[in-house]
């Protein structure tokens, strides 16, 4: 029998890697955002052009997905600048709205088994204490102004009144192929390493202590979020998801260096968020010497260049607390996939050149 999926939010990092997942196994796969995602081009899909702050959209759109079994929510909504909206009431708001928004007609429309709904490791309450480390699924909430509770609260609520299954996700530092996303590092690390190179400056780690994190690359996610679709033992269940290692950035400059073709220097503490802007007009010899897509900066960076200054701890003189999370519910219950994080970033800057995101290596 055909089981077809709606993913929200298709065009960000997770959302385009759970429709790929999906398709490559053979389901329906739905996707919605506003825009329509370019790495889904060639993956058999339908494409539903959806803002989610819109409620008459979304009851008019909840017409046609009455085949939909299965929904996939990856969406979120991020205020300029990313850290300081983490806590903002008016963005809290704004994410639980969007989540009623789609699937209070969802609910009348189509007969719902299972719904995924993605979460981070913010939820352990990192931003406003030490988190307990390893931070398991198990611990007390930690109460704080953060919209994952807003979204899981209601999502129980519906889930028992509707009887369909549920499970939540939380993943540490995703890394993908994405542009223009709210948290995704390769394209700031490409875009920083052009910019370097062509001012005839060393590729020199911009951040500060050495931060020790874990990581989750996107196509764990997605076969995570595939596995639990139909996993008895994930309903109603939350799991953290990271790759299996720890890591830290500072040891794995070199790394990104070959695979970019830049030399790496001596530290050289900068925030990426000003230097990358700054530069705009370096960047844009770079885009026409060797006829990268033209787009624009800011298209590019979305908020990561916010979110990469935070990674790499710029301007801390003392590691900040660690972020661990502890994989072993998830692992136990059946999901083992896992991947070398050096790799995965790797990886993904390789596939930006490929799609001239970023410039070639031998440059």
């Amino acid at each position: 029998m055909t089981k077809t999926v709606l993913i929200l939010g298709a065009s960000g990092l997770v959302g385009s890697a759970a429709a790929i997942e999906f398709a490559d196994a053979g389901w329906d796969v739905i996707a919605a955002s506003r825009r329509k995602p370019e790495l889904l081009s060639t993956v058999p899909h339908r494409h539903l052009a959806l803002d989610l702050t819109d409620a008459a959209a979304c009851a008019a759109a909840a017409d046609s997905l009455g085949a939909v079994t299965h929904v996939v929510y990856t969406a979120v909504f991020e205020l300029p600048g990313l850290i300081a909206g983490w806590s903002d009431p008016a963005q809290i708001e704004t994410n639980g709205r969007m989540l009623r928004n789609i699937l209070d007609p969802l609910r009348t429309k189509a007969r719902l088994k299972h719904v995924s709904l993605l979460q981070g490791t913010k939820a352990y309450g990192a931003m406003v204490a030490p988190m307990r480390v390893p931070a398991r699924e198990a611990q007390p909430r930690v109460e704080h102004a953060n919209f994952y509770w807003v979204q899981e609260d209601y999502l129980r609520e519906v889930a028992t009144a509707d009887g369909f299954a549920f499970s939540i996700f939380r993943p540490q530092l995703i890394v993908g192929p994405n542009h223009g996303v709210v948290m995704n590092l390769p394209p700031v690390i490409g875009i920083y390493a052009a910019i370097r190179r062509e001012l005839g400056l060393p590729f020199a780690f911009p951040g500060g202590a050495t931060w020790v994190w874990e990581a989750a690359d996107t196509r764990l996610v997605a076969g995570a979020l595939r596995w639990a679709a139909d996993a008895p033992n994930a309903v109603g269940e939350t799991y953290n998801l990271t790759n299996g290692e720890v890591f830290s950035f500072r040891d794995m400059w070199p790394a990104l260096g070959r695979t970019l073709g830049v030399p790496v220097g001596v530290d050289e503490s900068l925030a990426l968020a000003d230097y990358i802007p700054a530069h705009a007009d370096v960047w844009q010899r770079v885009v026409e010497r060797h006829g990268l897509q033209p787009i624009p900066l800011k298209d590019l960076l979305g908020e990561s260049h916010f979110y990469a200054d935070m990674c790499f701890a710029y301007g801390a003189t003392e590691p900040p607390s660690p972020i661990f999370v502890s994989t072993v519910k998830i692992r136990q219950a059946g999901f083992t996939m896992a991947w070398d994080t050096e790799q995965s970033f790797c990886h993904w800057l390789r596939d930006l050149m490929a799609r001239k995101i970023l410039p070639p290596a031998d440059a």
